[in-house]
């Protein structure tokens, strides 16, 4: 009997290999006349050089500037000189005296008579999660989607980050370093009607290498289903980028000491910088990636969490007076008003609402080291304002006073082992505030603290997982992942603030 071997068995095509990393490799090399590699191989290792160099430029244009390279002394130098150039004023004001705002007649809603901008609405939470099953609470609605980008360019063979000096009137110190363009799509289509923003056209333009891009979340507390493009996108060495006093050249690793000095480094400056592919696959993990993902999805899917808008007066709990919208035990935040004055900024002068949190809040990681590999411990976080109920957040997230009220076992998980963590254990502390944008004074101290097994053991209690950075890395490349304080935490790490 004679078998039928069949078509002859040949060799599968072998692939081109992949370019090492370095200048030449990555996504922009074209693998035929169609194809690319899916993942940019000398992103990782261009970042790291330039979180390992610590300095920058003093030319907005690439070059070296008379005073040579920008270090972190440099840099707050630089933003107390833009502070006093900048002839800022904000002051509280009753809301009779605000400009173009009303409160609607019939639901009291805060809004711009042109419709734009934002609105304080009231909000009704009914959740299944947590201490406190339901509450009323006033809400910022900006439904447009803005931008916070840095635009990066090579100078010298080393990686550099246009930073801007900002003044935000929620601020505390005025001007902070923010991202190269920190716009609402109200501010760059000139809804103001102010001038345009600088260096957009990087951001709205095709053309530029994208290093991140990324529709991420904002506050979940204040704000209600907001979100931000998150960019980093990079030039060429040869595109000229216009010098201007309010912006430098700076590294990553300059970015990083910042970031250890309390209330220099913006929030919408840590959330972008929080997407920078820097951690290198790390390959070991306490939880897989499958686990972790499907531990995450069976937190979204248990979670209920129904939220609505409501009229802001009468709002249940809360109290309108001349100058403020409160909680009528005096905790949480209030709504206030401002009266701004600012020569750089594309409106010299304007007056709006902000929320104004009471106390100082509290966002920290507990870390450990699981077989050799650092660890830290996230939550799965449901927030009345987040779009898909429930996001990764920091180990510890809340304003301590808020809570004083509470039964000791009603308290946040994990608070007292940070708020008592003996100074060896503490590897990060900082001060940083929040979207001055819409916040007044917003600070939350932001701290790593290395704990044990007694205090955080590897089997995390419900709604807990350990995570390692670089599984962080990989999530918060796509939206809605981690919520806007874990990503703060996250830069941290990036950045080289703190190394585990």
């Amino acid at each position: 009997m004679t078998v039928d071997p069949g078509p002859a068995k040949t060799a599968p095509p072998r692939p081109s290999p992949e370019p090492a990393p370095g200048r030449g490799g990555g996504a922009g090399v074209l693998l035929g006349p169609e194809l690319r590699w899916r993942h940019d191989t000398s992103a990782g290792a261009r970042l790291r050089r330039s979180g390992a160099a610590p300095g920058g430029t003093d030319g907005a244009d690439g070059a070296a500037g008379a005073s040579g390279a920008l270090g972190a002394g440099d840099v707050v130098r630089w933003l107390r000189e833009r502070d006093e150039a900048g002839r800022f004023d904000v002051r509280r004001i009753p809301f009779a005296e605000l400009d173009g705002w009303e409160f609607q007649p019939g639901t009291g809603n805060l809004v711009h008579r042109s419709g734009r901008f934002f609105t304080v609405e009231g909000l009704h939470v009914v959740s299944e999660a947590g201490a406190v099953a339901e509450w009323y609470q006033p809400v910022i609605n900006q439904p447009e989607v803005g931008i916070l980008g840095i635009l990066a360019k090579e100078i010298d063979g080393v990686l550099h980050f246009l930073m801007q000096a900002k003044m935000e009137p929620g601020n505390p110190g005025r001007v902070q370093l923010s991202p190269t363009v920190q716009a609402t799509r109200s501010n760059y289509t000139r809804a103001h009607g102010g001038r345009s923003v600088r260096y957009i056209e990087h951001f709205t333009r095709p053309g530029a290498r994208v290093l991140a891009d990324v529709l991420q979340s904002e506050h979940g507390s204040w704000f209600l289903h907001k979100s931000n493009r998150n960019m980093i996108v990079e030039v060429g060495p040869d595109v000229e980028v216009p010098p201007h006093e309010d912006f430098r050249w700076v590294t990553l690793g300059t970015l990083g000491e910042l970031l250890r000095m309390d209330g220099v480094v913006n929030m919408d400056a840590r959330t972008v910088l929080s997407c920078a592919p820097v951690e290198e696959y790390g390959p070991r993990a306490l939880h897989s990636d499958a686990e972790l993902l499907s531990w995450f999805t069976g937190e979204r899917s248990r979670h209920r969490v129904h939220a609505r808008t409501v009229p802001l007066s009468p709002l249940p709990g809360w109290v309108r007076e001349d100058d403020r919208v409160r909680h009528e035990r005096e905790c949480f935040f209030d709504v206030v008003a401002v009266a701004v004055r600012a020569g750089t900024r594309e409106v010299a002068g304007w007056s709006q609402p902000l929320v104004a949190p009471r106390g100082v809040g509290v966002a920290a990681f507990l870390v450990r080291r699981i077989g050799g590999v650092p660890h830290v411990l996230v939550q799965a976080r449901a927030e009345g304002g987040f779009l898909d109920t429930v996001e990764l957040g920091p180990t510890v997230q809340c304003t301590p006073g808020n809570y004083a009220h509470l039964p000791a076992g009603d308290r946040p998980r994990f608070l007292e082992a940070v708020l008592a963590a003996p100074p060896e254990r503490v590897r990060y502390r900082a001060i940083l505030s929040e979207e001055g944008g819409r916040f007044l004074d917003a600070r939350i101290c932001y701290t790593v603290v290395e704990a044990d097994g007694e205090e955080a053991p590897l089997a995390a209690p419900p709604g807990f997982r350990w995570a390692t950075p670089a599984q962080l890395a990989s999530l918060v490349k796509h939206g809605r992942y981690l919520n806007v304080q874990a990503r703060t935490l996250l830069a941290c790490l990036t950045t080289g603030a703190v190394r585990l």
